[in-house]
């Protein structure tokens, strides 16, 4: 079984999401250029975690972020963004929301640093940055319903699903999945990240919303 978020049905931001928007199509941007420039790029730009404990390549923590390993990757992140994403950016605003989003992949990265610090493994995606929204999303319209795509084997339909429920089982997986890499020692998705993404976003999502959304 596999659940795909489409976008919240319980509210309409007020505005175009055009930080969102602008997340997505520097996502791509760098995508293309990964295609386009191969390895060398991808190696050059990726988070190494044993680079980053020595002192060096800081910059990657940035635009790592931004990077992908694969189609599904990608699109499964952008994905998510485009669900959680507008309402949150509508909450803070187009500053506060690209400060957040750009601050909980930084902790999220670093979450993941500081499991694997010896590790010369490249690190990319938007899934840190991403769960912080989530985090932020579960703690502001967590009564919210989400309209998803829910599959079953070769069943699929749309359906509604609370916030609460949907972000909370998919953590809940990240948990999970987090024990079963660390047994095996073994495993290529930084579950760490999205769980020091999601962590931050429930800590600090309320304090990034606009004056006017806080006390609402």
């Amino acid at each position: 079984m596999a659940v795909v978020p489409l976008s919240d049905a319980s509210r309409t931001p007020e505005g175009p999401p055009v930080a969102t928007i602008l997340i997505v199509a520097v996502n791509a941007v760098c995508f293309v250029l990964e295609l386009a420039l191969g390895d060398q790029f991808v190696m050059r730009w990726s988070v190494i975690p044993a680079q980053i404990v020595a002192g060096h390549h800081w910059i990657t923590l940035l635009s790592a972020m931004f990077m992908h390993a694969s189609w599904s990757h990608i699109i499964g992140n952008m994905i998510f963004l485009w669900a959680f994403g507008p309402a949150i950016e509508d909450s803070m605003g187009v500053v506060r929301y690209l400060i957040f989003y750009l601050l909980g992949g930084l902790v999220a990265m670093l979450a993941q640093i500081a499991a694997t610090p010896h590790s010369t493994v490249p690190c990319l995606g938007a899934s840190g940055a991403i769960a912080a929204v989530m985090g932020a999303f579960l703690v502001t319209y967590p009564s919210d319903r989400i309209k998803s795509i829910l599959l079953i084997g070769w069943y699929a339909r749309i359906t509604l699903i609370p916030a609460v429920v949907l972000i909370g089982i998919w953590f809940a997986l990240q948990l999970v999945d987090l024990g079963t890499v660390a047994a095996s020692n073994s495993g290529g998705v930084a579950y760490l990240a999205h769980i020091g993404g999601v962590i931050f976003g429930t800590v600090f999502g309320r304090l990034f919303e606009r004056p006017r959304q806080i006390f609402k």
